[in-house]
């Protein structure tokens, strides 16, 4: 049965949990990776999160995370030992953008568009960034 103002399931018999928010799990295993002074173990990470996950559903974000080059590893054992490649969360979404406008076709197009949607406090700090005046 299903709440009709949400869609969501009303019980636990109803049918499988909702899934989490994309990105969620990804953020979670960054944050353990920015709190460790060292690379971290797939077995490590998932010792530290708080949620109930399987050693295989940590090890597959943290490959998928690699694979966006948001991590490197190094061996470690049979396995691989994972640390961020971005100093935080404001380093991946500056990451992000850059990902974004790489994969424009016209980098000026892509630019102009998105100045143009900056609030002006925005346009005033991303000027003051660049070493222009109002």
């Amino acid at each position: 049965m299903t709440d009709d103002t949400t869609g969501g399931a009303t019980d636990a018999a109803a049918g499988p949990p909702a899934r989490r928010p994309a990105g969620e799990l990804e953020a979670q295993v960054l944050a353990v990776l920015w709190a460790a002074d060292r690379p971290l173990t797939p077995q490590q990470v998932q010792q530290a999160l708080a949620a109930d996950l399987a050693r295989t559903t940590v090890a597959t974000i943290l490959a998928r995370l690699h694979e966006k080059g948001t991590l490197a590893r190094t061996r470690a054992g049979r396995g691989f030992a994972y640390t961020p490649t971005v100093q935080d969360a404001d380093g991946l979404a500056a990451r992000r953008m850059r990902t974004e406008l790489d994969r424009g076709r016209d980098r000026s197009t892509v630019l102009a568009r998105f100045v143009s949607d900056l609030s002006d406090e925005d346009e005033r700090l991303l000027r003051d960034l660049l070493g222009e005046q109002p």
